[in-house]
């Protein structure tokens, strides 16, 4: 596996930059992250870790949650998308921006309604014990297999423009990295991880604002012949809506399978809600998840317009491309742009991988702590002390987890079979669709011990259709709407377990 990925990377050429260096401003930037949770942490207890006190600024979470949302992998993949799909993504990114003002207006006010620390609460309430645990198992699994995975991915890069110079093994790279990020996170928690996200987010966004600029000064455009060079180029088209069956990219599935994934994977995901709970109110909560989804549309939009650029001065300077399109952005960054620009670059890589990663460990070991092991709501004294030893320890064992799988990723399996872990992985999230809107739209029990079989017919149902579905629907190929699918069959399941009687609702 290694030999295959590694050869999505050119040769190496002279650069415009020091390993050494590039190490020196990681270095200051994590010092950076540690003096921040030295400032925030305080005297954390579980309250603080878990939801930060109910205390958050509406407006510092917004901006955050950029960070978290778009992780390392967008960061270097979205540009290099633009040269065979164009604008399309953007239709996604509109189908996003209507599942936040879904989750802002349906999924929050209950949320808030019964003061959750965990989202999948919930579904004790409205099913039962065996529908609870199926909705925190499947959130663990999905969490950690897809945050890995996206660590995995950027370490690579990080380990090849960086680390390798040393000699360094991967394991070590990985390793250090999560050490470092366990040590900012493991005492304050989400109160700490609201402000360091707003770092990273900052350092994200201005990595590729100043790309964008120095990209623009090489090809001698101001901002005005930036936007003109995109807008006439074969790049530039947003709406799709030809071949229905046969596009991904055409604008129902695009805008369609948006709606889902941000519902699904924000709204029913703890990693995203945990941050939108920790606010003082519904009210904060729902102005930070509409400020978030401008600067989200905003952010999305310069990395299309980014990848754009990049390919326009490539064309224009007769440079080779990478064999593989996620690698454009850090090919020209680091060879072809300056010291600067490659700096830039790796600070933004960073920033997204870290913004994604940390949040998830935290959210990881909320989940475990409070719909696994329980913990109690208003713990005595000695209870108190008990519950922060543990849920240290398995703050730190999901970090060990998290190596595991990088290194499983990395040496134990090939790279096809990596991907369909991950999609098998995004599948997983389906059954949380079905499961909170069936109890939300519906007033029907479920005969609960039936529900975790539900869970895991309806993604491998969905992976049976997504490979032959060319061959049974008439050439017809899914997108990011088989999310919607998983989510119908997991409700028709449940509907077919339940029966007319109502439980008592919370």
């Amino acid at each position: 596996m290694d030999e295959q990925l590694f050869s999505y990377f050119p040769a190496q050429k002279n650069m415009f930059f020091s390993p050494a260096t590039l190490l020196l401003f990681i270095a200051g930037y994590f010092a950076l992250l540690l003096i921040i949770s030295r400032l925030t942490s305080g005297k954390a207890d579980n309250e603080t870790f878990f939801i930060a006190n109910r205390n958050s600024r509406w407006y510092l979470v917004a901006f955050g949650m950029i960070g978290t949302s778009i992780s390392g992998v967008t960061f270097i993949s979205v540009p290099g998308t633009v040269k065979q799909d164009a604008f399309s993504y953007f239709q996604f990114v509109l189908g996003n921006a209507v599942g936040y003002a879904v989750i802002a207006l349906v999924l929050m006010p209950i949320y808030y309604r019964m003061r959750l620390t965990s989202i999948y609460t919930y579904l004790q309430h409205r099913f039962g014990f065996y529908s609870y645990q199926s909705g925190a198992f499947i959130f663990l699994v999905s969490r950690t297999i897809g945050s890995a995975f996206r660590l995995f991915l950027v370490a690579i890069v990080l380990q090849h423009y960086i680390f390798d110079y040393w000699h360094i093994p991967f394991w070590i790279t990985v390793a250090v990295s999560l050490l470092l990020i366990w040590t900012y996170t493991y005492k304050g928690g989400l109160k700490t991880i609201i402000w360091t996200d707003t770092i990273q987010t900052l350092f994200l966004v201005t990595a590729v604002i100043l790309t964008l600029i120095v990209v623009g000064q090489r090809m001698q455009l101001s901002l005005a012949g930036m936007v003109e060079a995109i807008a006439h180029s074969s790049y530039s088209k947003i709406f799709f809506w030809d071949h229905f069956t046969a596009d991904k990219r055409h604008f129902v599935k695009y805008f369609l399978g948006g709606i889902a994934v941000s519902v699904a994977m924000t709204g029913l995901d703890q990693d995203l809600m945990q941050k939108n709970l920790s606010c003082r109110n519904l009210r904060d909560a729902q102005k930070n998840m509409f400020s978030f989804t401008a600067v989200f549309i905003l952010v999305n939009l310069f990395f299309l317009s980014l990848g754009a650029l990049l390919y326009l001065y490539a064309a224009a300077n007769h440079i080779v491309l990478p064999q593989r399109a996620d690698y454009l952005f850090p090919e020209i960054a680091f060879h072809y742009l300056g010291g600067m620009a490659a700096i830039v670059f790796i600070l933004g890589l960073t920033a997204a991988t870290f913004a994604t990663t940390d949040s998830a460990m935290t959210a990881l070991t909320t989940s475990f702590c409070v719909d696994f092991l329980r913990f109690s709501d208003r713990p005595d004294a000695s209870q108190k002390r008990r519950q922060i030893r543990i849920r240290q320890l398995v703050h730190f064992i999901f970090s060990l987890m998290f190596l595991l799988v990088v290194l499983f990723f990395k040496y134990a399996v090939n790279e096809s079979v990596v991907k369909a872990v991950f999609t098998v992985a995004g599948y997983t999230y389906g059954p949380l669709l079905g499961l909170f809107f069936f109890g939300i739209c519906t007033r029907r029990q479920v005969r609960d011990r039936w529900v975790p079989w539900v869970c895991v017919a309806a993604p491998l149902l969905c992976l049976l259709l997504d490979q032959y579905s060319i061959q049974w629907l008439w050439g017809y190929r899914f997108g990011f709407e088989l999310l919607i699918v998983n989510g119908l069959i997991t409700f028709a399941g449940l509907w077919w377990i339940s029966s007319p009687q109502r439980k008592a609702q919370p």
